[in-house]
């Protein structure tokens, strides 16, 4: 076991989650490796996100209004349609994992409920994702 190459996987898929399978692709691991690793950078980043999340909130809490961008538009529409399910499953592909916390604890949802639907997210997307750089890789270097 090289816990190098997983500490890399798990620090670059804390950030965001694509780069989780491309890294364990490019160094070798298995792909059931590279998914777990995935797996483990996002909900990392969930977690200490979701845990620290009214700490975080106090800190930078001011009295001016709030600057709507196109990022937080996009999040309240895909709230109101689908919920934390869609943000979740979101998360992986176009959030990343801190954005994807922040805004699931920004619309104040169950800490346990983030939690869970993070990780069947991470999960889902890790088996995907890592699939598809594994097999795309075979195709094009074969």
């Amino acid at each position: 076991m090289n816990f190098a190459k997983y500490l890399s996987v798990i620090a670059i898929s804390m950030l965001k989650f694509a780069g989780g399978p491309l890294t364990g692709l490019a160094i070798k691991l298995s792909w059931i490796e590279t998914a777990i690793c995935s797996v483990v950078g996002m909900m990392i980043t969930v977690s200490i996100i979701v845990f620290s999340g009214d700490f975080i909130r106090n800190i930078f809490r001011k009295d001016k209004p709030k600057k709507f961008t196109k990022m937080t538009r996009y999040g309240v529409k895909i709230r109101q349609k689908f919920g934390l399910a869609g943000i979740a499953f979101l998360t992986p592909l176009l959030f990343t994992p801190p954005v994807g916390a922040a805004l699931s604890m920004a619309f104040r949802y169950d800490k346990k409920a983030i939690l869970l639907q993070m990780f069947i997210s991470a999960v889902a997307w890790a088996i995907v994702q890592t699939l598809f750089f594994f097999y795309v890789k075979d195709l094009i270097f074969s």
